[in-house]
């Protein structure tokens, strides 16, 4: 009889999460705001181009940093907490074992082990103390080892993903000399993009492509619309 083989199963999971949610986060904001900026404008300062365009770049400029600034203190934010709460959970386990011990046990009830087991497992992990660490911060905290470059990287994906959104609502206003004619087709490939977006988004988060194309264009034209109608609001 032929020895029995076994093949290796791989499950598609997507390690993307953090750069998508990044990238959508930059686009999103980079699409709508400097739209409506350049649509604000565009109704006060119809015979000048100059100011739209360079009221837009200023724009677009402050943006990505202050978003990527964000990035980078929400990125080291996770990095402070989780090491923050590291350093609690070995002293408690250090000076407080058994009560410790208890809250694996406790964990561990919730997922339908006995007592049995469950003070099987605890103390099986509470002779290895960097086991039992990392059972606790994932288990009882919630917390994930973030990346320490994931700052940097949460930057720049925010920001430039904002830089590449905002020169779509801007590009008519560079290449078309009609202000009233640069505002109709910022508005297209505005909406264009919306729905593109939209798209590659549900393609690669797994979502029905379809639906998020038209959720991501709704929520960006009622948000580049309340931008717009607010900037015209501004005597």
């Amino acid at each position: 009889m032929p020895p029995q083989t076994t093949s290796s199963h791989t499950e598609p999971h997507s390690n993307l999460s953090g750069f998508i949610r990044n990238v959508i986060i930059g686009m999103a904001d980079g699409l709508t705001v400097p739209f409506a900026i350049a649509a604000g404008l565009a109704s006060i300062a119809a015979n000048d181009q100059t100011i739209i365009i360079a009221a837009v770049l200023a724009e677009i400029a402050a943006g990505s940093i202050s978003m990527g600034l964000g990035g980078f203190l929400a990125g080291k934010t996770d990095v402070e907490t989780y090491h923050a709460e590291r350093a609690r959970e070995a002293w408690e386990e250090e000076h407080k074992p058994d009560v410790e011990e208890q809250e694996v046990v406790d964990v561990l009830h919730t997922y339908g082990l006995t007592e049995e087991e469950s003070r099987g497992i605890a103390q099986s992990l509470r002779k290895r103390k960097d086991d039992w660490i990392n059972f606790m911060m994932r288990f009882e905290l919630g917390l994930e080892k973030p990346n320490e470059h994931d700052a940097l990287k949460s930057a720049a994906t925010i920001g430039g993903a904002y830089i590449v959104g905002g020169f779509i609502p801007l590009a008519p206003y560079l290449f078309v000399h009609t202000t009233t004619l640069a505002f109709e087709l910022s508005i297209v490939v505005t909406f264009i993009a919306l729905l593109g977006f939209g798209y590659v988004r549900g393609a690669v988060i797994g979502a029905s492509p379809l639906r998020s194309m038209w959720q991501t264009a709704l929520v960006g034209a009622i948000a580049a619309g309340a931008a717009f109608f607010l900037a015209r609001l501004v005597p």
